[in-house]
């Protein structure tokens, strides 16, 4: 008989009677709402509900190992969410602790007097409470899911101490069963060994030879007794082995699988439903901190449609800023002085004599401005001119840029030639003028002060082009004039050589158009009758001046880098080494023509002069070349390369002395 398959058939019939695990088996929680609320939600496949399939596999020698793994499984989730929950939380709370402080710095600096008060500083206030509020929200969520954190890292740690006790004691069982049964194995093969000897002693087979014993040669009938008493024992060490196995699979299927799956169930049980609590409570927890936050910012109307608090969309909109104003400047009103008296000027009489006549310049007796009741002394003053009436509309006074002759000798010796060659209607001659410094100096300038609108060299803007200058190639004015710098070029550097080299964004700063507008067209009339040294030759206005220049390099048929070497200068401006970009623009700066060439050098070393007084006028380098690159180099071009045109200007500028000599 095989009692291994005895063994088999009476596991088989112990089976059946293998008791399910508890379908009530859970997380129990104290909270019977939330108890109750879990029942009713249960899913499908709870416990009680299991499958053929799965009965199966919970019966089965893989079982234990399976619902461990799953368990393993379910602590690593619940530890992964306890992860988030502490860092959420700290996050949380960094961001409420930030908006704490930010509030209480808000209200305080509200408070102070340079900030606005009143009615803004109220709503101001108002505003902060409410992310006061807000503040107070977070704070709160984030205590709540620290807790939450706790609580789920509490119950990891626990899940994880159940589960490495049953799976020592469910895996020894399971293993006290495999050791009994491979000894059950090795006492069959030996039972089977034996009885095979002994059948063959028994019928009288010879090959197995003779047998010795310690006290000599056996025989055949000793032989076969031995065997018989061999195989006895044999038989008896196998049926108790196989009665052993059979006991102890008998209470490992009974009992101690179906209480290790049952205590490995309940800890999954236990993990999962406190990890989803968890999980509703996360929601429940978000919820609340939205809504609470969105009641903040907006409350919902009371009983009888009332707000009892603002929401921050209606703090803000009843901010009056007209009110606000309104206030503040009414609550100065005792602090307004009485209205003052008329300001007059009273004269001291030993003063007043001396200086009230030389205070009224007069005219002509036939001007119908001048009063008919002047004295004669005062019409015909030997200090005065026509100029100098204090209500005539040719009334002017120096510009404060502006430093007058020591007398009036210097002013006629020094004036321009185009002062005589267009003398101002009504000025003196420079006999009559000559024979006026001999006297004591007047209380104002003469008429070498007078303002340039007064010339009438310079009232005309509609002079007629005799010698135009502007918009004339170099090389046509090289042929005309016999000069490789046009003199606009040389009377415009020299004008700011003189009176600009200080003044804070030349060549960035626009001049008057109108007086642009005038010096080109005197320029286009006769250019060698100009001198710029005298300030009032260009309305004192060097800016105008400045612009004219470039107003000059604009007009060119071909610019003065010339449309040919365009493309080497861009390509030259490529160069990221500032060597070999520098004798790059070096060699193509040598290749332009004469009066090209000749103007650029003059142009270059005036702006360098420029820019070492650049503390003053704040124009470096780089500023220069940003007002210079497109006029130098022309317009028209792509867009693109507008960049490198400055950055070619600026390399010739950094590089003044070594492309170009300095005499």
């Amino acid at each position: 008989m095989d009692d291994r398959e005895s063994l088999d058939r009476s596991s088989a019939e112990v089976a059946p009677s293998m008791p399910v695990p508890d379908s009530n088996v859970g997380y129990h929680t104290t909270e019977g709402a939330l108890e109750s609320e879990r029942v009713q939600h249960a899913p499908p496949n709870a416990p009680g509900n299991e499958s053929p399939e799965v009965v199966a596999v919970l019966r089965s020698d893989i079982g234990i190992n399976t619902l461990l793994t799953r368990l393993k499984q379910s602590v690593a989730s619940a530890r992964e969410f306890a992860a988030f929950l502490k860092k959420r939380s700290s996050l949380e709370e960094e961001h409420a602790q930030g908006m704490k402080k930010l509030c209480k710095g808000s209200h305080e600096s509200s408070r102070r007097p340079d900030n606005r008060q009143g009615g803004y500083a109220q709503h101001y206030n108002e505003v902060i409470g409410i992310h006061d509020r807000l503040t107070d929200n977070g704070i709160q969520f984030a205590l709540s899911l620290h807790q939450m954190q706790e609580d789920l890292h509490d119950l990891a740690l626990n899940i994880e101490r159940g589960r490495k006790q049953w799976k020592q004691t469910g895996l020894s069982a399971e293993k006290r069963v495999q050791d009994s049964e491979s000894l059950m194995e090795k006492a069959k093969a030996k039972y089977d060994s034996l009885a095979e000897d002994y059948d063959r002693a028994r019928t009288g087979d010879k090959q197995s030879g003779r047998v010795f014993g310690l006290k000599g040669p056996k025989s055949a009938a000793q032989h076969e007794e031995d065997l018989n008493r061999k195989m006895q024992a044999a038989d008896s060490d196998y049926a108790s082995k196989v009665q052993i196995a059979q006991t102890q699979r008998q209470e490992l299927v009974v009992t101690q699988r179906p209480q290790a799956v049952r205590a490995i169930l309940d800890l999954i049980h236990e993990c999962d439903s406190g990890l989803t609590l968890q999980l509703q409570k996360f929601a429940n927890l978000n919820e609340k901190l939205f809504l609470s936050n969105g009641l903040c910012v907006s409350p919902l109307n009371g009983h009888n449609n009332e707000q009892t608090q603002r929401s921050l969309r209606d703090v803000v909109y009843q901010i009056d800023n007209a009110q606000d104003l309104n206030h503040y400047i009414a609550s100065f009103a005792t602090r307004v002085a009485q209205q003052p008296t008329e300001i007059k000027y009273h004269p001291h009489p030993l003063v007043a004599p001396a200086h009230h006549p030389a205070l009224i310049q007069p005219r002509s007796p036939a001007d119908p401005a001048v009063p008919s009741n002047l004295p004669d002394e005062l019409l015909h003053h030997p200090h005065t001119t026509n100029a100098q009436v204090p209500g005539s509309s040719q009334e002017q006074y120096p510009s404060p840029g502006y430093v007058p002759p020591q007398n009036a000798s210097e002013q006629h010796s020094q004036g321009s030639p185009r002062q005589h060659t267009f003398p101002a209607n009504g000025e003196p001659t420079p006999t009559q003028q000559s024979s006026h410094t001999q006297l004591s100096s007047p209380l104002y300038p003469q008429s070498s002060m007078l303002a340039p609108s007064q010339n009438s060299d310079l009232t005309h803007p509609e002079l007629p082009p005799l010698r135009p200058v502007f918009g004339v190639s170099l090389d046509d004015l090289l042929k005309r004039d016999g000069s490789a710098i046009p003199l606009v070029v040389y009377q415009c550097l020299q004008a700011v050589d003189l009176f600009g080299l200080d003044v804070e964004g030349i060549y960035r700063l626009s001049g008057s158009a109108m007086h642009v507008s005038k010096l080109q067209a005197i320029f286009d009339n006769d250019s060698s009758q100009v001198d710029f040294r005298n300030p009032e030759t260009f309305y004192h206005d060097v800016n105008s001046v400045a612009g004219l220049l470039k107003q000059f390099f604009r007009d060119l048929p071909d610019p003065l880098l010339t449309h040919e070497h365009f493309q080497s200068f861009i390509e030259a401006a490529r160069i990221e080494d500032d060597v070999t970009r520098r004798d790059s623009l070096h060699a193509i700066v040598n290749s332009l023509p004469d009066p090209n060439y000749a103007t650029l050098r003059a142009l270059t070393l005036h702006l360098q002069r420029v820019q070492e007084h650049s503390a003053a006028n704040r124009m470096n380098a780089g500023n220069l070349a940003i007002c210079f690159g497109p006029t130098l180099m022309g317009t028209g071009h792509n867009i693109a390369d507008a960049g490198w045109q400055v950055k070619a200007v600026e390399t010739i500028l950094h590089n003044t002395y070594q492309i170009f000599d300095d005499d």
